[in-house]
């Protein structure tokens, strides 16, 4: 190309070329609603725990960057809904690579990404997330650590990828909303093309007119053979 050609590529980008640089980290251009950012652990909207302890979120993970051990709830003061509860939730950034595999395992809506990527650490330990500082507070808000840049509006519509989907991409819930209800925002309003259901659906939303289900099986509670 020669030196010439060389300014010629610079010239180029002069007048209504030419882009203005922000400046970061003051000036910040908006993030896409999908943006995958650091986890957060949800809770129901009566305060309880998603997260069951299962470890399928650990199992999932390519990077090997979560570790889980569950616990059976107490009886008289139970964590989660269900029998068990995430005792030791801990998420390692220094491997992490925000797949979001982790959202799509899980069976109870418990883990979740928001938009904030923007944190760095002064030592490793501070790369290792408790559990403690990934369940959102009493507001259904992530707690916000001295080492991370919030936004506002970064953690809102958390993983809205996946809530698109939800869940795990049945086909009989296309163009529904099958995500449960969450502390400080309810069920959250479905994305374009999406309308929200008045109720949960159950199994025997599809069963045909002689009690079969989508594979020919009889429903439970039909019995072709008068209940034998």
């Amino acid at each position: 190309m020669g030196y010439l050609g060389g300014f010629l590529v610079s010239l180029r980008q002069m007048g209504r070329k030419q882009r203005v640089t922000t400046e970061y980290p003051k000036e910040k251009a908006p993030k896409p609603i999908r943006v995958h950012g650091r986890h957060v652990l949800n809770r129901y909207e009566d305060g309880m725990e998603k997260c069951i302890g299962c470890e399928l979120c650990a199992g999932v993970c390519p990077a090997r960057c979560i570790y889980v051990r569950g616990a059976d709830n107490p009886p008289d003061d139970p964590v989660s809904p269900g029998e068990r509860y995430g005792y030791v939730y801990e998420i390692n950034y220094l491997r992490c690579i925000h797949c979001d595999l982790c959202v799509e395992a899980c069976p109870t809506e418990a883990i979740t990404e928001s938009k904030m990527f923007e944190f760095s650490f002064t030592n490793r330990a501070d790369a290792i997330y408790t559990k403690e500082e990934l369940v959102v507070d009493d507001d259904g808000r992530p707690q916000h650590l001295p080492w991370e840049d919030w936004r506002p509006g970064e953690d809102e519509h958390t993983s809205a990828w996946m809530r698109a989907t939800a869940p795990s991409g049945d086909a009989r819930f296309e163009g529904s909303v099958g995500w449960s209800g969450e502390l400080g925002y309810g069920v959250r309003a479905p994305e374009d093309g999406q309308e929200l259901k008045d109720r949960v659906t159950t199994p025997a939303d599809f069963v045909d007119e002689d009690g079969h289900d989508d594979h020919g099986h009889d429903a439970p509670g039909h019995d072709d053979h008068g209940g034998h």
